[in-house]
């Protein structure tokens, strides 16, 4: 049977669907990679009304205050000065399932925030985990699909699951995330936050830094054992929405500390990591935590339909002084999350009152549109430049410039020393303790052992071998011994 060959939706062959065009081989990503661009848009048009991807979520109101110094790093304003608040929506969410899907599941956990600045609203857009299971937006579509529902079976298949992870090995310290102890937070209230990605922070003498964000729960980090996750499910399937509500509503607030990871610029291109790729940490040994401020979250929404699922987070929403790295699932986002909300809620999403500025106000000539209420003065312009006292541009860059070299095209991952995709899983595994062991081996096994085919079976296994040998040799008996039964 001759081999079929990947196409576009227009049928033209696709070289690679394994990297997305970039500038050079550590550069951001080209707006000309066609097919990357045609996968995103896509899938963002593939569910109707709810989130393709985050769908199940709860949010809260709060506000963040700056606890420590940190203009030395970033102008940003709403972190000038010790004592300043800014007022936050955050959104809490599972990712696979849909919205009437069960709280208590063992999946990643989005960690949205929305900060009303008075410069803009600046949107972080993170998970509970520092490291997610694929590096080039390009796979993204395709990790998703094969963690939701299998088209024929209607449900999520084992064999689909695994599959996609054993062809793709950077997922290994995710996997190793996801299925130990942490997989299953005991509510949203005891677990951290990462912002996962590097961002850019610049200060005001204009130079630059590269930054990882970590919210540290005060409330202790808490988390449900498979079995444990099955009864409260049975129980409530609506348990972390029902901790944070009841908890906010008793007054009982609950809150982070924020730390910062600060690596100068200059450190990046020859750090044994490379900092931009999202399946990898930088270790504390590194780059020391610094704590900057503290998340309190203290009122719930009036309406879930108008403030949670019309809440829209966007990681390209900057504010000066923060901005992008040349992080490629970073990049991908930057498109694929405003788009995706342009489809679902429409061009004016922004105007929605959850979703616009609270300490400032958007001016700008953006008109018309399904469900435009901005409308301006009626002598207003709506074109720019113009010679009526129209907004102008500000001229000063949101961030420091990055330098770019190299030829267009589909790279790999710019070469570190330390550059594979599993020594940070096997130093992930080797920092837990002989109980956290025994429950990630088993949690790995019941699923990977319930996989039809032997090659997907040895594909997995070799990557928890290359991780640490003992890992492996773990998991395979553990997988082989539930196959046998």
């Amino acid at each position: 049977m001759a081999k079929r060959v990947l196409t576009t939706e227009s049928g033209a062959p696709v070289a690679d669907n394994q990297n997305s065009a970039t500038a050079g081989v550590g550069g951001p990503i080209l707006l000309q990679d066609q097919h990357l661009l045609e996968k995103l848009a896509r899938f963002n048009r593939e569910r109707i009304p709810e989130r393709v991807v985050h769908a199940r979520g709860s949010g809260a109101y709060g506000y963040f205050e700056v606890t420590d110094d940190v203009t030395g790093f970033t102008r940003a304003d709403f972190l000038s000065e010790v004592g300043k608040r800014t007022e936050t929506f955050i959104r809490f969410s599972t990712v696979a399932d849909s919205l009437g899907g069960a709280d208590a599941v063992r999946d990643p956990r989005g960690f949205a925030l929305k900060f009303y600045t008075n410069e803009g609203n600046y949107d972080l857009v993170g998970n509970n985990t520092p490291v997610f299971f694929i590096k080039d937006p390009i796979k993204f579509p395709d990790f998703i699909h094969s963690q939701k529902r299998d088209p024929f079976t209607g449900k999520q298949e084992p064999d689909n699951v695994w599959d996609f992870w054993g062809h793709s090995p950077e997922a290994t310290h995710q996997v190793t995330w996801l299925m130990g102890d942490r997989g299953i937070p005991a509510s949203y209230r005891h677990m951290n936050g990462f912002g996962s990605h590097t961002y850019q922070w610049t200060n005001a003498e204009g130079e630059a830094f590269f930054v990882k964000y970590h919210f540290k729960t005060n409330q202790g980090v808490r988390s449900l054992s498979s079995e444990q996750a099955a009864e409260l499910v049975g129980k409530d399937a609506n348990s972390h929405q029902t901790d944070l509500l009841q908890a906010i509503e008793r007054g009982v607030n609950p809150s982070w500390t924020l730390h910062v990871q600060v690596m100068p610029a200059a450190d990046a291109a020859d750090y044994r990591f490379n900092p931009f790729d999202l399946t990898k940490v930088w270790p504390h040994s590194d780059y020391p935590l610094q704590r900057v401020g503290r998340l309190v979250l203290d009122r719930n929404p009036d309406n879930v339909f108008a403030e949670v699922e019309q809440a829209a987070f966007s990681p390209n929403n900057f504010v000066p002084g923060i901005g992008p790295s040349p992080d490629k699932m970073l990049q991908g986002r930057l498109f694929a999350y405003a788009d995706a909300h342009r489809y679902r809620l429409g061009v004016n999403h922004t105007q929605l009152p959850v979703n616009a500025p609270k300490a400032t106000q958007a001016d700008n000539y953006g008109r018309d549109g399904v469900h435009a209420t901005r409308y301006g003065s009626r002598h207003d312009k709506n074109y720019e430049p113009n010679s009526y006292a129209g907004p102008a541009q500000t001229d000063a860059a949101l961030g420091a410039p990055l330098a770019i070299h190299g030829w267009t095209g589909t790279y790999e991952t710019a070469a570190h020393v330390k550059d594979d995709d599993f020594f940070q899983a096997g130093e992930l595994y080797r920092l837990m303790s002989e109980d956290e062991k025994g429950r990630l081996v088993a949690n790995i096994a019941g699923g990977l052992s319930q996989v039809t085919r032997d090659d997907v079976i040895e594909r997995n296994l070799a990557h928890f071998h290359a991780a640490d040998a003992d890992y492996g040799k773990r998991v395979e008996e553990a997988v082989r011994a539930l196959r046998e039964d």
